[in-house]
């Protein structure tokens, strides 16, 4: 499950989601979550790069973390502050202006959010996932985008979760019952 298999993308039909990576960290066990973040942003970040020089659209899908007043620029504002816990991964992570973002309520991206009409309209049928947390937010976005038949794509280096046990159940649960390809992000093409 977890290989170094090269996964050949086609640009057209594949987008790249980043989920819940602009993110202040202000919660109780954000010290055992940015220990594994910030190495994933790393990663996600160099990913990022290559996808967008090869026209793959990327897609901020976040949390807004109970701020239901702020838009997703209020949000990024406020994560890169010096006072943030998150400011290093938000500021590794920070959106080209031609990015796109959906903002959700719960767990999933997909719940009540436009992220499906997004992916409609850029004729998207492969998902690569990454972002935190590995067994909570991405695991649930991954269900999800099962269910609605995407093909998914999960770099296991660009997914963080509290505890590497917590991580890789998640991986686990997606390579084997949601047929996600678990991959390393440089063998990705």
């Amino acid at each position: 499950m977890l290989g170094s298999i090269v996964k050949t993308i086609e640009p057209s039909g594949t987008a790249l989601l980043l989920i819940d990576v602009i993110n202040d960290f202000e919660f109780q066990e954000c010290r055992d979550l940015l220990r594994f973040a910030i190495p994933a942003a790393k990663k996600i970040a160099t990913l990022k790069r290559r996808l967008k020089a090869a026209g793959v659209p990327i897609i901020y899908v976040n949390d807004n973390f109970g701020h239901w007043k702020s838009d997703f620029r209020d949000q990024i504002e406020r994560c890169i502050q010096a006072s943030s816990k998150g400011r290093e991964v938000a500021s590794m992570l920070v959106p080209d202006a031609e990015d796109y973002f959906v903002l959700k309520p719960k767990h999933s991206g997909f719940y009540s959010t436009s992220l499906d009409v997004l992916l409609g309209y850029l004729g998207v049928d492969t998902l690569i996932l990454t972002g935190v947390a590995g067994d909570i937010c991405v695991l649930y976005t991954a269900n999800d985008a099962y269910m609605r038949d995407y093909k998914l794509i999960i770099p296991f280096d660009c997914i963080a979760s509290e505890t590497e046990g917590k991580n890789k159940s998640a991986l686990e649960h997606m390579g084997s019952l949601l047929k996600a390809r678990v991959i390393r992000s440089s063998s990705i093409r």
